[in-house]
């Protein structure tokens, strides 16, 4: 179903994100994103550097190679359109996310180590989809796992989001011992019922 239609409007920004994930034949996994941004008029930036519409002011290119356990092996990054020529040097800040784990975390992380003028904002930005992506590319090897718990023993998945509620149908097919009951609201006959047994 679509978005409801909007009033008459003009078109000045467009961000397109491809974001892939691949198994290797080394038996690691690529994560790639790619992000560009253009603009429906011609623009110039800083007074230095001409853009014309529809021309890419960014076109950034991240590949992480993760393994099983969403370990960072090995990094990849190029800035091929940028607003300043020195914007594609911020590319070798991401070597330093080698050994971090894709996990609990990861965009504080990720925040931290790329903060201010260690890091490129927009490819900070491409990082944190990057590591749903990696999710659901491991999709088969997480599912042959057994299912992550906490110390209580409830799987860590109740509870993360909308689908897994632990009053939802996902969890009371998956988890039924987990699952919490929808309080059950009394009908109109049986509130009628109780009322009249109340009444003198």
């Amino acid at each position: 179903m679509p978005l409801p239609p909007s009033v008459a409007r003009e078109a000045l920004h467009t961000r397109h994100i491809d974001l892939r994930g691949y198994r290797r034949a080394d038996g690691l996994y690529d994560i790639e994103a790619h992000m560009v941004d253009t603009k429906a008029r011609a623009l110039a930036v800083d007074g230095a550097r001409a853009v014309a519409a529809g021309d890419p002011i960014h076109d950034m290119h991240v590949r992480l190679v993760i393994d099983q356990d969403l370990r960072i092996i090995d990094v990849a990054a190029c800035t091929d359109a940028s607003p300043y020529p020195v914007c594609p040097e911020a590319t070798r800040s991401l070597q330093g996310l080698k050994g971090l784990r894709i996990a609990a975390g990861w965009s504080k992380s990720i925040r931290e180590l790329l903060a201010g003028h260690r890091g490129c904002t927009h490819l900070t930005e491409l990082l944190t989809p990057m590591a749903t992506v990696a999710y659901q590319t491991l999709f088969d090897v997480r599912q042959a796992r057994p299912t992550a718990v906490d110390a209580s023993g409830t799987p860590r998945m109740i509870d993360s989001c909308h689908a897994y509620a632990s009053d939802g149908e996902v969890v009371r097919r998956r988890w039924p011992l987990h699952s919490i009951a929808h309080a059950v609201q009394p009908t109109a006959t049986q509130t009628s019922l109780s009322l009249s047994k109340e009444m003198p």
